[in-house]
């Protein structure tokens, strides 16, 4: 996660975006309803805020000008994810770890745990979706099962065994 809260760098979208079908599907959902439905909603309170009258001392029409710019920052970057996505396709891949897979592992002394492989900008660990540019997607891809893989962070080290990829 960037400091911007979401899965992908601000300003930094001119190369690929590496995403899932279905993370494509989710970013076009959610640009469609920020234009045709959001969109519309803000500048009808920008405008039912210039009617209260001096705009200096207007905070209805100073918040909406702010949700207006969040907004279309949000839209401008589903955008440019759209025009620059390479799909990740999920593929079986002989048995081995690759952007798409979905991997089981376990941790000593832990439960098993199961993440899907994806990129940055669909990446959301506490819903099973890890970058290939995170720490663990990293160590993951090119191993198999029953393989036991290091997992390098800045907090340390620390092993897992592989026991499914789907």
């Amino acid at each position: 996660m960037y400091p911007n809260g979401t899965g992908f760098r601000l300003g930094l979208m001119t190369n690929d975006v590496h995403i899932t079908p279905e993370g494509l599907e989710a970013v076009k959902g959610e640009l469609r309803e920020l234009t045709t439905v959001r969109r519309p909603a803000i500048v009808a309170k920008i405008k039912a805020a210039r009617e209260f009258g001096d705009l200096s001392e207007n905070f209805e029409y100073h918040a909406a000008k702010n949700d207006q710019g969040m907004m279309e920052a949000r839209i401008n970057e589903l955008e440019a994810i759209v025009k620059n996505h390479v799909l990740i396709e999920s593929t079986r891949s002989n048995g081995v770890v690759a952007m798409g897979s979905t991997v089981r592992f376990e941790e000593d002394g832990e439960g098993e745990e199961t993440y899907r492989i994806v990129g940055p900008a669909e990446a959301d660990p506490k819903g099973g979706r890890v970058s290939y540019e995170s720490a663990l997607g990293k160590a993951l891809i090119g191993h198999r099962v029953g393989d036991e893989v290091e997992i390098r962070t800045p907090n340390g080290a620390y092993k897992v065994r592989i026991v499914g990829i789907d």
